[in-house]
Formats: C-alpha cells, structure tokens, sequence
C-alpha cells in the first residue's frame, strides 16, 4: 500500500505547490509510482506548474461521485514517467465527508506509491479534508513571521489527526535570514517540528512554474537538488539535509 502524505502551510506564497510539483516529480524519477492530488478547489494551479493544464478534463469528485475510474482520471505527466495528476473541481457542488474522502485515498494507495495532496493555505475546512485521511503531513514555512506563526496553528490543527508531521524551510536565502537575524534552528525550534527539508530561493522556479516547465528545472540547480534530497528522505534514504 502507498503512502499519502499532505502538503500544506498555514498562509499562501510559501510555494507549497511547487514544492508539491518538485518532490513528486523527484519521487517518480527514482522509481516511485507518484500521485500528485490537487485539493486546493477554486484555486487550483498544480495542473499550470506541471504544465497539463490542456491534460485535465475529470477531476478527484468524478471518481467520489461520478462513477469514473481512477485510472482515467489520473493524468500521466508528458515527460515525467510515473508521475500523475488528479485535478480539483473549479468549484464545489458540496464537499466531499472524511469517509469518502477515506476511500479515495484507499483507492490511490493500492494504485501508487506516494500520493502528495497539494492542500489549501490555512487551517479551513478544505485543509481539514486534505488532512483528515493522510498518513503524513508536511508544513510548508518560509522565513517571514506570519508564515512562521501561522504554521503554529496548522501544527496545532494537525495534532488531532496523530500523523507524524515534518518541516521544510522553503524560498530560503542567507541574506533574509541576516537581515532579520534568524537561524534555521530559529525556525524550527518556533514551529516545532523535525526538519525533513531545505528549499533554497532562487527566481527561475517561478520564471519555470509560469511556465508550466517546473518538472524540468535544471537538476544542477539548488532547488532541484533540495527536491531530490527530500524525496529520499521521504522514501526512507539516509541523506544529510542540503543547504547551498
């Protein structure tokens, strides 16, 4: 059985979908079957960053309500074998409960090896669905103080499911973190969480998520080094953290 895991933060613009789209397409190059879910209705953009946009015609609620398999509305990425995609609605005619929730994911785990939900930014009722059924979470934070207390919360709100939770530093630079005289060890030890992971800043990740081509950003480049780093981490490997 597969495992899912939820991606999540507690605000927007901690670049938790491109961390989605970078950790799943590392994971499928390493041999795993890979389910990226897109659970952010109404604002959803995991199908842009991947560039299937032209790609998504069913989306999760057609396989809960609709009657259609998995197998077809799970989209295969166009370059990146064993990555898939499974939209969300552009909005809800109502939401789904836990337990069909439950068993969709039932569902993803007998058919792939990691299931990565792209949740919604805060602690709403969308962030409950996406984490109700999960088996893992990671909590997205960057730098700023609001992202970093709001990540608090969503560990918070996290607790009640029992799920080992895990951290990733994204959109890092030294020079932010000099100008406001923070350490990563700050950040950890405020958010309260062990550390999975370090996504270094760097422009050409939003230049190539505009793009719809983030699946083939450099791998020379720190960031795609770093998702690389936490797809092994997450699958089990002894890695050292990488920070460049």
């Amino acid at each position: 059985m597969g495992t899912a895991i939820v991606i999540t933060s507690g605000k927007g613009g901690t670049g938790k979908t491109a961390l989605t789209c970078g950790v799943g397409a590392a994971l499928a190059r390493q041999g795993r079957r890979v389910l990226c879910l897109d659970l952010d209705v109404g604002l959803r953009n995991l199908d842009l960053v991947l560039g299937m946009t032209d790609r998504t015609a069913l989306d999760f609620t057609d396989v809960i309500w609709r009657g259609y398999s998995l197998e077809r509305a799970a989209v295969p990425h166009p370059e990146v074998e064993n990555l898939h995609l499974l939209t969300a609605p552009m909005r809800w005619e109502r939401a789904p409960d836990p337990e069909e929730m439950g068993s969709l994911l039932e569902e993803i785990r007998a058919h792939y090896d990691y299931c990565l939900i792209d949740s919604p930014a805060g602690i709403g009722p969308e962030f409950h669905l996406a984490a109700c059924r999960a088996d893992r979470a990671v909590v997205v934070v960057t730098t700023d103080e609001a992202s970093i207390r709001d990540a608090q919360q969503v560990r918070d709100q996290l607790h009640r499911y029992r799920i080992p939770n895990l951290l990733v530093v994204n959109r890092l630079s030294r020079w932010m973190l000099r100008r406001q005289e923070l350490t990563v060890d700050d950040i950890i030890d405020a958010v309260g969480l062990r550390l999975l992971g370090i996504v270094p800043e760097d422009r050409k990740v939003a230049l190539y998520a505009a793009q719809g081509r983030l699946t083939g950003l450099p791998s020379r480049l720190n960031p795609a080094r770093a998702w690389d780093n936490i797809a092994r981490r997450l699958d089990g490997k002894r890695t050292t953290i990488l920070w460049h």
